[in-house]
């Protein structure tokens, strides 16, 4: 059986900034867990005594050093970070800055604001927490924005890591329905990419492994496009690898998540050359 990566796929850029900070940031906490993938957590643990706390009650006079994760936190989060006596190093990824400074401008403006992600994402949490009104509005889809009423003025934005094609449909519905309509595109070059190389690979492969977190919507978004098109897995290691799934199979395509590290990509690909070549 053939192995094959896809063209693009691991880390970003906003990911790779994030993990170097910590690597130079040794003893330091961050404010929930700095990217999503546990095993990344795991060893920036071990390794550089870089931990994390899910709630800045939890940040006690001990700490000294704290990161701000890359998917931001809220405003009022950040605010008594800087009340209390400890180094706030950033590692928001500037493109998850960008939506923030557009929500904060656009609300200021008087606009509605639209937010096409997951209400539930961290992410999107600290973008809303931009607005200074409370005419915010998250939704996945159509159907939800039919449920809302709107001012006729309205600004939106996209989660980092969502798929193009659904964002238009949010704001083709938008553009149809009311008089002015500001489009910001808020996601990332990466998520374009990635998307666009697992997709291809897939049309190709036999099965293809999304390796990657189970909480990253990102990696989600690879695996739910992969499953178009052939058997996909999402695995975050190589425990969850199953040999029954490369029988008969000739190509087996690889791709991962913007928070999967290439050292974990290879050991799972070492895994899978074991239990399908032995």
């Amino acid at each position: 059986m053939l192995i094959k990566k896809a063209k693009s796929y691991g880390f970003c850029f906003g990911v790779k900034r994030a993990v170097e900070i910590a690597e130079d940031s040794k003893n330091a906490v961050t404010l929930g867990p700095l990217i999503h993938n546990p095993l990344e957590i795991k060893r920036l643990a071990q390794n550089y005594n870089v931990n994390y706390v899910d709630s800045i009650d939890k940040i006690d006079d001990n700490i000294k050093r704290v990161i701000v994760r890359t998917h931001g936190i809220p405003k009022k989060e950040l605010e008594k970070l800087k009340n209390k006596n400890i180094e706030i190093i950033d590692a928001t990824c500037p493109f998850v800055k960008k939506p923030q400074e557009i929500v904060e401008e656009m609300s200021k403006a008087g606009y509605d604001i639209v937010i096409f992600g997951d209400i539930n994402h961290p992410e999107i949490k600290g973008v809303m927490s931009y607005s200074v009104h409370e005419r915010v509005f998250v939704v996945l889809d159509v159907k939800e924005l039919k449920n809302i009423k709107l001012k006729e003025h309205i600004a939106t934005v996209a989660q980092t890591t969502r798929k193009i094609n659904d964002y238009l449909k949010i704001t083709d519905y938008l553009i149809q329905n009311y008089k002015e309509v500001r489009v910001f595109n808020t996601i990332c070059n990466a998520t374009f990419e990635n998307q666009d190389a697992v997709r291809e690979l897939a049309k190709e492969a036999d099965i293809m492994i999304i390796i990657g977190g189970k909480n990253s919507s990102n990696t989600k978004q690879l695996y739910n496009i992969a499953s178009e098109y052939c058997e996909s897995y999402l695995i975050e290691n190589e425990n969850e690898i199953n040999p029954e799934w490369f029988k008969n199979k000739k190509l087996c395509g690889i791709s991962a998540g913007a928070s999967t590290p290439e050292w974990l990509v290879e050991k799972i690909i070492s895994k899978i050359k074991e239990v399908t070549w032995n």
